[in-house]
């Protein structure tokens, strides 16, 4: 793909300091720092209401920033917005396209909009449609699009100017599991072809799939990033997995794991599900030892290597499915009002 001339020393895709976004009294981003290589899929993990949103957005020009300072390609994102919207490919979580156009007319439209000649813009709406596995739809209007077609379609357009760097906000959000592996397969060939990716999600298996990196945010700060496997090592060698019986007295068990292991549990108090970070897998007979003899009842047990859900439980005591404040996106409406 273009580099649209970028330096050939250039590492960093994105690089940004404490950045802040505040929305009157509520700060959606709170002095996050990132650093994306060129060439890599960063991922960024969180559930609904983190601020994932909010920071692509400011770093595409689409949101002031408040605080912090952030440069794409080297070019700073606050004095050369013009420059920045040249370097990027936004596909945000919501189809951008028009229903009442065909998918051919919609791509040559976004090309026209972005100033591809009408020829040009012709043969890059055919090449795009190829590329996406959309060309038997080609002239199809978008109202009979499947859910996974509108995704592909919508990521297509975000690419007529072959952008070096392309920010996909949870791209899979809605699709089911045989469209959201079409679209990693997709996601991965950009790479392959030059691309750098800014991904978000709140899927741990989507992050666990595709990103070299991941930084994991949680309210609006980032509390972890490192690749995956060091995320995961950084809870343990091994995940007890515990399953509490109906009834059973959660903060004694929970001082039981504490007195055998060293460390506090990961407890998820509504299900009774508990997760022991281990050094060491043989461990896990003291943890079933020390329960039983503590006359806590169990249902289930199983050891197996950390995952991704694991490291959100022990960073943030809750999982990505569950948000109590309101989404950034419903709060930056309430301060528009």
């Amino acid at each position: 793909m273009p580099t649209n001339n970028l330096p050939s020393n250039l590492h960093s895709a994105v690089h940004a300091t404490g950045l802040i976004k505040n929305f009157g009294e509520f700060t959606a981003v709170d002095a996050i720092d990132l650093d994306v290589r060129q060439g890599e899929i960063f991922g960024v993990l969180g559930p609904n209401g983190a601020g994932k949103t909010t920071m692509l957005k400011m770093l595409a020009t689409l949101l002031p920033i408040d605080g912090g300072e952030a440069e794409i390609f080297g070019v700073d994102v606050r004095k050369e917005p013009h420059r920045i919207r040249q370097l990027l490919g936004v596909t945000g979580q919501y189809a951008s396209v028009d229903e009442n156009l065909t998918a051919n007319e919609n791509l040559w439209l976004f090309a026209r909009l972005q100033g591809v000649s009408s020829k040009d813009a012709r043969t890059t709406a055919s090449r795009l449609l190829e590329q996406f596995a959309l060309q038997e739809a080609a002239d199809k209007p978008i109202s009979q699009f499947s859910g996974g077609m509108r995704r592909r379609l919508d990521l297509a357009a975000s690419l007529i100017t072959q952008p070096p760097l392309i920010f996909l906000d949870e791209p899979t959000t809605g699709l089911d599991p045989r469209t959201r592996g079409q679209m990693w397969d997709t996601i991965r060939s950009l790479v392959d072809n030059g691309s750098t990716i800014l991904l978000t999600t709140q899927y741990l298996d989507e992050a666990d799939q595709l990103a070299d990196r991941i930084a994991v945010i949680d309210r609006g700060a980032k509390v972890a990033e490192g690749t995956p496997d060091q995320l995961k090592t950084s809870v343990g060698d091994s995940t007890l997995q515990l399953q509490l019986a109906d009834g059973a007295d959660q903060s004694l068990a929970s001082d039981v794991v504490r007195r055998v292991v060293g460390e506090a549990p990961v407890l998820t108090p509504e299900s009774g599900r508990m997760n022991v970070a281990l050094d060491n897998a043989n461990r896990a007979a003291d943890v079933l030892i020390g329960l039983r003899e503590a006359g806590i009842g169990i249902t289930s047990v199983s050891v197996d290597k950390p995952t991704l859900d694991e490291v959100f439980l022990a960073l943030t005591g809750h999982d990505t499915g569950e948000s109590n404040d309101p989404s950034t996106d419903e709060r930056e409406l309430e301060v528009a009002r």
